[in-house]
């Protein structure tokens, strides 16, 4: 008989010190904005309660299925909620374009989220909307990354060297996390370029609108301080006469000290 190596590790975490709990969450409390129980999981972060409601949660990018990292994500999902009770969170109800309801969940006190993130099943998404949140959230990414725990222990998900152009072409078109030190900082018709590199063919550029600059700045990142500067960035890489990322928002973005 199999063992479901993510499970144990939900459980692991449950029985642990891992235990995240609502009143440890400091940015990430929002009101409760609904409730149901689980009767299906969908993948690693998308779910279906008892009442049809299909449920996203916020402020996640997990793997896709079926790629082995897709069915742990969905595996661990699995064992914190299914047929559980939870509640949905968020500072307002909102819906994606396929019609579900994207929130922050919470199971018996736990952010499931955070619990996502620390038993590295997933990654923080592009989107997670309040600043104090995403704080908490990158947090704990780092300390599942420094781990090499779930997905961070396969290559395929390794942060990329913003300067490493085979690499960024072969992810184009999918979520990325990708770092290095800002060479210049440029402006062009409305739009703010951080380029990685003297070949923007070979590495990463950057884009912010300049109607966003106030929105990063008052996070602190302001786009035009960036250059010299090491940072982390994630978001999806197109292909743009060169590896490219769209910012439009300042948890995109992380400044110095990485690890």
């Amino acid at each position: 008989m199999g063992v479901c190596i993510a499970c144990a590790s939900v459980g692991l975490l449950i029985a642990g010190t891992g235990v995240v709990r609502t009143q440890d969450l400091g940015g990430c409390r929002f009101d409760i904005l609904g409730a149901g129980t689980v009767a299906k999981v969908v993948d690693g972060r998308s779910f279906v309660l008892e009442d049809g409601r299909e449920v996203r949660i916020a402020g996640i990018e997990i793997p896709s299925p079926p790629a082995p990292a897709g069915a742990a994500a969905k595996a661990a999902l699995e064992a914190i909620l299914l047929g559980r009770p939870v509640e949905l969170r968020g500072p307002g109800l909102t819906a994606d374009r396929y019609g579900r309801t994207v929130a922050f969940v919470e199971h018996a006190g736990r952010a499931v989220a955070v619990d996502m993130l620390a038993l590295g099943q997933a990654r923080v998404g592009a989107q997670v909307g309040e600043t104090a949140c995403a704080v908490e959230l990158l947090s704990r990414e780092r300390v599942a990354r420094a781990a090499k725990l779930g997905l961070w222990g396969e290559p395929y998900y390794e942060v990329i060297e913003a300067g490493n152009g085979s690499q960024l072409r072969a992810a184009r078109g999918h979520f990325t996390v990708v770092e290095g030190k800002v060479l210049s900082v440029r402006e062009s018709g409305g739009t703010i370029y951080l380029n990685f590199g003297r070949r923007w063919s070979e590495a990463l550029t950057v884009t912010i609108s300049k109607r966003q600059e106030r929105i990063f700045s008052g996070a602190g990142v302001s786009p035009k301080r960036l250059e010299n500067r090491a940072v982390r960035v994630r978001g999806w890489i197109e292909e743009r006469n060169g590896p490219r990322i769209e910012a439009i928002r300042p948890e995109q973005i992380e400044v110095a000290g990485l690890n």
